[in-house]
């Protein structure tokens, strides 16, 4: 069944040209020009990944993103007017999954497309294997669980909300427990080769992690920074 995508952008010359570029490579799409029908045609549509203008009229992306993360886990592919850090980050921690500056080329577009759809996939397969085909139903350490068949984490038996890319960074640095992991090694593993973006997202990404599963995330015993290297998880 084609994958759906659900472009939020209010430049209709744009919004048509994404809408037109996408149908031909065989998704179903809809579309929206402004935040708060994009919160409603998010929840009746159900798509694979939004496209998400950050500049929207009523309400802006950054809120888009923030509500719908809090109701769905689709894929969220950002796109910012200026290529300013601030966005990016912003964007990171309201829950998008990628971003990408205008003016951009087509091509490019698609790329981070298919990238968020194939992650997206290849999630869903892994969230569908049964107990006896996981590796391991749980990885304890001290108080903190992570639960491989329920996608779950529980810090002093309470569970923790993490956001998808949080757990898949999480269990990659737990597997690979007191290894020291490069940012780039990191990015290219939990966010894919043909992620492009930056070792930033992965610092992002840390921070708000220390600050859900340490007693002190100014003082990380869990998620230890190398310096010159990267990271390395204590357990």
């Amino acid at each position: 069944m084609p994958e759906k995508i659900l472009i939020v952008e209010d430049e209709i010359a744009l919004q048509d040209a994404l809408a037109y570029n996408l149908k031909k490579e065989g998704y179903i799409i809809e579309t929206s020009g402004d935040g708060l029908s994009a919160l409603e045609a998010a929840r009746k549509f159900n798509p694979d990944l939004i496209v998400l203008d950050i500049m929207l009229p009523q309400m802006d992306g950054f809120e888009v993103a923030r509500i719908l993360r809090r109701e769905m886990s689709t894929a969220i592919l950002m796109l910012t007017a200026r290529d300013d850090e601030i966005d990016r980050v912003v964007g990171l921690e309201v829950g998008a999954d990628d971003y990408l500056t205008k003016p951009f080329s087509m091509r490019e577009l698609i790329a981070r497309v298919k990238a968020q759809l194939r992650r997206a996939r290849l999630l869903r397969e892994e969230m569908g294997k049964s107990v006896e085909e996981a590796r391991h139903e749980t990885l304890t350490f001290d108080n903190l669980t992570i639960n491989l068949t329920r996608r779950e984490v529980l810090l002093n038996e309470n569970p923790i909300q993490l956001k998808p890319k949080e757990y898949e960074l999480l269990l990659f640095l737990a597997e690979h427990r007191r290894q020291m992991l490069s940012r780039e090694f990191i990015l290219e593993r939990v966010w894919g080769w043909d992620f492009i973006g930056d070792s930033r997202t992965v610092d992002v990404h840390v921070r708000w992690l220390r600050q859900k599963i340490e007693e002190n995330s100014s003082e990380p015993k869990r998620i230890v920074t190398v310096r010159g290297g990267g990271y390395r998880f204590e357990g």
